[in-house]
């Protein structure tokens, strides 16, 4: 498999949008983040996503062999409007009475780490507090609550000529699931994840010379828009490792897989999390469902994935702000209201339950 890359260790954050002053610790395999809509959770993952995209290599001849800070005040300041679109940068901060500044520190390694802050009267600036001397290898990847390969191919020139109502993390995706796959060794290192996304998906990800993707059975080719939408999510997942964007080292950013699935497919995407925490990838999830973070639970504890660490941080909405609370089991996230609310259903339809027999 590739070498092992950096990881994002810390994210510390003070008045950025509905966080106050808050320190977050990750894992180096799965991050779960969970709490009620509204609570920041999508807020968290974008910005991690804006954060490792900024800082990774432009992978260009033109770039320079080191990050230099006008470079990233530029590249940070654009990546954070074009994924949230606010109406200027400093909408982006925590509302409160008076002038507001965010601040933003990620901890990723000794020469990785990117700190920087911009106030509530910037357009589209901010400035670099701790600049990174290295780039950080590959590309982060994030996936949105809706499936992305029904979208392809006609989706980046799309995107690029029209104002259409996607935020830019759905247009740098679409460019990582038309690259090319790998072929030789490469293809070959990248099995040992792809072949149980592969048994699970019932085929092969393909792509015909106008871009459109297949799932290859032993029946023949199915139309990607025909496939289910669960297959088609673990279809970007497969599609993605095949290309090598996906593979040890690289980060995976994803927003409630579970949207629109089935229980019994949301246990095969959390089967395919675990499978990459395994196989070297950083895994950032967020979710409200009680069944997805039972089920990776009960896998964590499995024999299989007992070497993929976890970490668990509940958002509660407290007031004005956010309260973290974070640990390395579901039992640190505190009380979610939302999960509360599925396990008194599951208490009241077992006394109904109950009461029938008695009859």
């Amino acid at each position: 498999m590739a070498v092992k890359l950096s990881n994002l260790k810390r994210l510390k954050l003070k008045n950025f949008t509905v966080f106050d002053n808050d320190s977050i610790e990750f894992s180096e395999k799965l991050n779960v983040i969970v709490g009620e809509n509204g609570s920041g959770k999508t807020h968290l993952l974008k910005l991690i996503y804006c954060v490792l995209a900024s800082i990774s290599d432009p992978g260009n001849p033109t770039s320079d062999p080191k990050p230099t800070k006008r470079y990233l005040q530029r590249v940070i300041a654009e990546k954070l409007q074009n994924v949230f679109r606010p109406d200027h940068l400093g909408r982006l901060i925590r509302r409160a009475p008076g002038r507001g500044r965010c601040e933003v520190n990620a901890i990723i390694s000794q020469k990785k780490s990117v700190s920087f802050f911009f106030n509530s009267s910037s357009k589209a600036e901010v400035s670099i507090d701790r600049l990174p001397t290295l780039w950080l290898e590959g590309d982060p990847i994030y996936l949105p609550t809706r499936e992305l390969m029904t979208l392809m191919p006609s989706f980046v020139s799309l995107f690029e000529t029209k104002i259409i109502p996607f935020d830019e993390t759905y247009r740098d995706t679409c460019v990582l699931l038309g690259s090319p796959a790998l072929r030789g060794p490469r293809a070959a290192e990248v099995n040992v994840i792809l072949e149980p996304l592969e048994k699970i998906i019932g085929g092969k990800v393909e792509t015909d010379k106008s871009g459109r993707f297949y799932v290859r059975t032993e029946s023949g080719n199915l139309e990607m828009p025909l496939v289910a939408e669960g297959h088609r999510k673990l279809a970007t997942i497969a599609r993605l490792v095949a290309t090598g964007h996906l593979v040890g080292g690289s980060h995976l950013i994803w927003d409630e897989p579970e949207t629109n699935l089935n229980p019994a497919v949301v246990t095969k995407i959390a089967k395919a999390i675990l499978q990459l925490c395994a196989g070297g990838v950083q895994v950032f999830i967020a979710t409200h469902s009680l069944f997805l973070m039972r089920e990776l639970d009960i896998l964590l504890q499995s024999d299989e994935h007992q070497d993929v660490a976890a970490r668990f941080i509940g958002l509660h909405r407290d007031n004005h702000s956010i309260r973290v609370e974070q640990g390395n089991s579901v039992d640190d996230v505190g009380e979610i209201v939302s999960l509360q609310a599925e396990l008194q259903q599951t208490d009241r339809y077992l006394e109904v339950e109950a009461g029938d027999d008695d009859v």
